[in-house]
């Protein structure tokens, strides 16, 4: 999880919101991702799907069988459909995301027993360390924010 975590740092210094996996096989780091939707202005690049992209070309295969997933935040529906989809055999997140959340929180994807395949899940593993991060980020957003808005108003 340390790893995915620096990701997400690689994320924010990007301006990005800091979310960040890898992908370990056989114990080893084979991929890894951070958020960087604002820059390609492409909602599909998320963390999770960045390191799922890498994995495979890894790989070989869109089969990740006996991979793992390690993610600071809770994957959302698109992310975790990918996760079935490629047929990844663990994942492990940090925070919970109420807001969109598609493995405990709203929905419970990953375990559903409709589809061909589900997921082992373990979460709140560096919990605390991946919510602060979020938190810090969207506050600091919401000061700047702020900031401008005091500047605008003085300018008048």
């Amino acid at each position: 999880m340390r790893a995915a975590i620096a990701e997400a740092h690689q994320a924010q210094l990007l301006g990005e919101v800091p979310i960040g996996a890898v992908i370990v096989h056989d114990g080893k780091i084979i991929a890894c991702g951070h958020n960087m939707r604002e820059k390609f202005q492409d909602v599909t690049y998320h963390a999770e799907m960045l390191a799922i992209m890498e994995a495979c070309a890894a790989m070989g295969s869109w089969r990740l069988e006996e991979c793992d997933l390690y993610v600071t935040l809770e994957p959302c529906i698109m992310c975790s459909g990918a996760i079935v989809n490629a047929r990844i055999k663990n994942v492990y997140y940090g925070a919970k995301d109420p807001k969109a959340g598609a493995v405990d929180s709203l929905y419970h994807l990953l375990n559903d027993q409709r589809l061909n395949h589900q997921v082992h899940v373990e979460s709140g593993i560096l919990g605390t360390q991946c919510s602060q991060m979020l938190k810090d980020f969207f506050r600091a957003i919401r000061k700047r924010k702020k900031l401008a808005r005091k500047k605008r108003r003085a300018r008048g």
